[in-house]
């Protein structure tokens, strides 16, 4: 309540300011008239600004008064929403001004969450592809090129249209590892530093409460004689029960509290959709997931090397995140249990507090990277 006071004091002081500069001016060019134009238009202003601070005021009090601080702060928040969706690109002129991160354009969408359950039709349909030549030559004719066929992993690449950047689809499956145990090593921030040795910097910067999405900061080595590449990326996980499914979803944004630097190479093309179903449910091991995943590192090599460094990388990045589930599984590290997090924010709108279940240890960690590799 304190800062309408603050803010009208403030106002007058500075539409005095502009009154005296106009008397000032006039005084100087030897003017007979006492107020120029600026001073006119200082003292219209201070009448039409002090009559709806008034107003603002009167209003702010009776709101106080009617609603606790977190019903203020919605009402404040669907104002701001009605703004933005009017005037979208001035809303975006000033959020940028203002140092805000706009969650609501920015955040992934439920339709998006939706769309990777859908993905799980496609994996159905691969597997098939996977049987027979003919079925292999039809998915090849799609535009999609086989990169890696092994028993456990299939990797493919496609083309992006209008672009020199390839998008890539994994197909893979564990039989020794729960797939609550992979999806959450993939989410543990201080975990990831730990059994991946490529990470220079990873935290989440920005949370938003509603949906559970979570800006992330991310810097990590390149092969040499690559810079470093850091990555800022909003991403969104959801656990499925009635679909007996997991997806996270990630994408590049930016954000106000981390600028590009020197230091790294920012990479602002980037999307990363797993999909992971159980083979029965989330705590009982097996499962399959499909991961499709794209991304411009910004490097001066030709596309096939990239390409190459990718599709056999990959790989070996699926390997490191699987060993680091069993070691989870075999109780010798403790993860945060981002399932339970899940839970927590869907039974409870009024309660929005991780949930404490863990996976062999007392701490919690914060939020973590949602995607797979980079």
């Amino acid at each position: 309540q304190s800062w309408f006071p603050r803010l009208g004091r403030n106002l007058g002081l500075l539409l005095s300011w502009l009154q005296r500069a106009g008397v000032g001016s006039n005084r100087a060019s030897g003017q007979k008239k006492k107020k120029g134009l600026l001073s006119i238009f200082a003292d219209h202003c201070g009448f039409v600004t002090g009559q709806r601070l008034r107003r603002a005021c009167q209003v702010g009090e009776l709101y106080s008064n009617l609603y606790s601080e977190r019903t203020r702060w919605t009402l404040v928040g669907n104002i701001w929403r009605r703004f933005q969706s009017n005037h979208a690109p001035t809303g975006k002129l000033v959020a940028a001004l203002a140092g805000v991160f706009l969650w609501e354009s920015e955040k992934i969408q439920d339709e998006e969450i939706r769309r990777c359950g859908l993905e799980l039709e496609a994996m159905e349909a691969v597997k098939k592809l996977c049987t027979t030549s003919s079925n292999k030559a039809a998915y090849q004719e799609s535009g999609w090129e086989v990169v890696v066929d092994k028993k456990d992993i299939k990797v493919w690449k496609r083309q992006i249209s209008d672009t020199q950047l390839y998008e890539y689809r994994v197909l893979g499956s564990y039989n020794d590892v729960t797939p609550r145990q992979f999806f959450n090593v993939q989410l543990d921030t201080e975990y990831r530093k730990k059994w991946d040795s490529l990470v220079i910097k990873l935290e989440v910067v920005d949370r938003d409460a509603n949906t559970g999405s979570e800006v992330v900061h991310w810097a990590t080595h390149f092969p040499y004689p690559l810079y470093s590449r850091d990555y800022v990326y909003v991403r969104r996980y959801d656990v499925d029960v009635e679909n007996n499914m997991m997806v996270l979803v990630s994408r590049a944004v930016q954000h106000p509290r981390v600028p590009e630097t020197q230091e790294f190479v920012r990479v602002q093309s980037y999307q990363s959709k797993m999909v992971i179903r159980p083979h029965k449910s989330f705590d009982e091991n097996g499962f399959d997931y499909l991961l499709t995943y794209s991304d411009d590192p910004q490097t001066v090599f030709p596309r096939y090397c990239v390409s190459w460094m990718v599709s056999s990388g990959m790989p070996d990045f699926l390997e490191k995140l699987h060993t680091a589930a069993l070691r989870a599984k075999n109780l010798e590290v403790g993860i945060h249990d981002y399932t339970g997090v899940i839970k927590s924010r869907k039974s409870s709108e009024s309660s929005r507090q991780p949930s404490q279940e863990r996976l062999g240890a007392e701490n919690t960690h914060t939020g973590g990277p949602g995607h797979i590799y980079a």
